[in-house]
């Protein structure tokens, strides 16, 4: 896909419409149009909802994540077409899921590990190491925006979850 330059960008985040549900949530409730670094942004804003996620069954936990991939996938896709831009950077549900998967291994709830499996997520997400530059690069619409945030997730869930498991401490 061609680059978009940054007028274009600016025009696409001119289209959204905070009263629009779908680019409410594809913009993690307003936190990725955060002029700088919005997926951190996103990423951060995640972590409030996690605190009330983790207090579930994890059979439950696991069901809001599925549902939020499937409504990502449709959110993601309908806000990035009515943006006229694919994935733009003030989409980041995908942030959100990525982290909600990513803080799943969380050790013990100390904020330490939050900020851990935070930083572990940004730097895989940011650097893209394969597989997830794979998929970002070969997978488009909705599903392609949301599915290099779950693997970079899942990548993170284990780099924590080794963490844990090996003392680190």
């Amino acid at each position: 896909m061609a680059k978009t330059t940054k007028q274009q960008q600016r025009a696409a985040k001119a289209r959204l419409r905070m009263g629009n549900p779908w680019h409410l949530l594809a913009t993690g409730f307003g936190s990725g149009l955060s002029p700088l670094v919005p997926g951190t942004m996103g990423s951060i804003a995640a972590i409030p909802f996690w605190l009330l996620l983790v207090q579930l069954p994890l059979s439950l936990y696991i069901v809001v994540l599925l549902l939020s991939i499937a409504l990502g996938t449709y959110q993601c896709h309908r806000t990035a077409r009515d943006m006229g831009v694919h994935d733009h950077g003030s989409i980041v549900w995908d942030e959100f899921v990525g982290m909600w998967i990513t803080l799943m291994a969380v050790p013990a709830l100390e904020w330490r590990w939050v900020l851990a499996g935070l930083v572990i997520f940004r730097v895989l997400d940011m650097w893209k190491p394969w597989p997830i530059r794979w998929f970002d690069r070969n997978v488009h619409g909705g599903w392609g925006i949301m599915v290099d945030d779950i693997v970079a997730g899942v990548l993170s869930a284990l780099l924590l979850w080794l963490a844990g498991y090996y003392g680190i401490r």
